[in-house]
């Protein structure tokens, strides 16, 4: 092993190994894809069911309570990846297998039917507790032995998370609200399955570091040197039966609540029903008493610590405590914020405005991708040979990423900013009767323009079939021709 580490150390670039860069890029493809997926699942099943490039229309809640529980379930699965790859499949082959899952899922969710659209969230999830953990232990590893430039290395493992986010939320954002939601979501795979191949691809670099552990034996005795430490400390404080089953039932209310949320309010399923009072939901009874439950086990566990590592524990009690209001608003970003703006923001530019929006829009966009394109420069100059088809991939994404911001940019410079209102909007059920438009937005009927020039239109949407779960929409202008006609799900929309 130490032999592989260091011709694993012989190519590098900036410094630091050029695998350290494939992994920035495998990262990078990752990040892209998640976040591009992430800003436009909120505003998709949000965005009214009529218009150019509709969405399902679900209520803000139904929304939120759906993105809440796909969130806290990808930061729950990467505890059970990392178990497998530590056990079993090895930190590379944990990769692989997470990237391909999350690559299908994003291929289910371009589909745009209900059904996809669960399946496709639940193959991110697990893809994702495959994923996430590991890429970070290849790091790791590879740096075990030179510790100063570790921090280095994170650094620059992290400007790959920052840049595909960055260019992932911008452009499967843009593709999906100029094109189509199916573009923006495709977009998303695309960009994952690249970067699988390309850290499949580059295999060569790695040696043995991040194999499967019955091929990396001085790893295997360091784990359980490090293992058998911990049960070493674990016997001064032991877990006693009451410990884990009040664990237990404080995990299983917790998971609970996470799915029952999104399950009662979108499918009408009520696992805590049994627990519902005239004026409280069961499953809020059902969260402060498993809320109770794990505080009581931490504090008795806190209380049977010596006193320096009791005092370690409350701090990292502290810092968790105030990170949980972190997250809580950062994932504000992807939803509330989203709809805020959306709806609430003049987005509008005319003249002047709309120039100085589109050029710095514009700098802001080439400036950072030449920097990661220079870094692909590096990279492919170091190991061209080595991994050529790795580095064919990854030219293949860059050019990929080149032509979407030409287009993108070419189109924006081309673009007259320009509005047109409707005069009236009537939407009929197919029993003919008016559907109601409440004043909390369920059908507030949000629309870009059918028409670019100075005439008034007006548009009626005529819903001649209802299903379960289907309807059959017709867009018409004001002299009766057909505009367009789609299928469009049912969703969780009120009739």
């Amino acid at each position: 092993m130490e032999k592989a580490r260091s011709n694993f150390f012989d190519t590098q670039v900036l410094g630091h190994p050029a695998g350290l860069f494939v992994l920035f890029f495998t990262e990078m493809w990752e990040r892209f894809s998640f976040y591009g997926m992430r800003v436009l699942l909120i505003n998709f099943l949000t965005m009214a069911m009529i218009g150019y490039n509709p969405g399902w229309q679900w209520t803000t809640e139904n929304a939120g309570a759906l993105f809440g529980t796909y969130v806290m379930l990808l930061y729950l699965t990467p505890i059970v990846g990392g178990i497998i790859a530590d056990r079993f499949t090895g930190y590379r082959w944990a990769i692989v297998i997470g990237a391909v899952i999350m690559t299908l899922g994003h291929a289910a969710m371009a589909v745009e039917t209900e059904f996809w659209l669960y399946v496709g969230l639940g193959l991110l999830v697990v893809g994702t507790g495959f994923f996430k953990p590991n890429m970070t232990s290849i790091i790791s590893h590879m740096y075990k032995d030179l510790p100063e430039k570790k921090d280095g290395a994170y650094t620059i493992f992290y400007m790959g998370v920052n840049a595909g986010a960055f260019f992932g939320m911008m452009l499967c954002g843009y593709i999906a609200e100029k094109v189509g939601w199916s573009w923006g979501f495709g977009l998303a795979g695309v960009f994952m399955l690249l970067g699988t191949l390309q850290f499949w691809l580059a295999r060569p670099l790695f040696g043995t570091v991040g194999d499967v552990p019955s091929k990396a034996r001085k790893e295997v005795s360091e784990k359980q040197h490090v293992n058998k430490e911990i049960n070493d400390l674990e016997k001064r404080n032991p877990f006693t039966m009451l410990d884990k089953v009040l664990i237990a039932i404080a995990a299983i209310i917790g998971l609970g609540y996470a799915i029952n949320d999104p399950l009662s309010r979108i499918g009408g399923i009520d696992l805590f029903k049994f627990l519902e009072t005239q004026n409280i939901k069961g499953q809020y009874i059902a969260v402060v008493f498993g809320l109770f439950v794990f505080l009581f086990v931490v504090i008795s566990r806190i209380s049977r610590y010596t006193k320096i590592v009791r005092n370690r524990m409350i701090t990292v009690i502290i810092f968790a405590f105030f990170t949980v209001f972190f997250w809580l608003s950062f994932e504000q970003g992807a939803s509330s914020l989203i709809i805020f703006a959306r709806d609430n923001v003049q987005r509008e530019l005319l003249g002047s405005q709309a120039v100085i929006f589109n050029v710095v829009n514009a700098l802001l966009t080439v400036i950072p991708l030449l920097l990661i394109t220079y870094v692909l420069y590096l990279l492919g100059k170091k190991t061209f040979s080595k991994i050529f088809a790795s580095n064919i991939v990854l030219l293949v994404c860059f050019g990929l990423v080149w032509v979407v911001v030409g287009w993108m940019l070419k189109r924006d410079f081309n673009t007259v900013a320009y509005s047109v209102s409707y005069d009236a909007f009537q939407v009929y059920d197919s029993d003919g009767k008016d559907l109601k438009i409440n004043a909390e937005g369920d059908f507030i009927l949000k629309h870009v323009p059918l028409a670019i020039d100075d005439t008034k239109l007006a548009s009626e949407v005529h819903i001649t079939t209802k299903t379960q779960k289907i309807f059959k929409i017709t867009e018409v202008d004001v002299s009766g021709k057909t505009i367009k006609k789609y299928n469009h799900p049912k969703g969780n929309m009120k009739l």
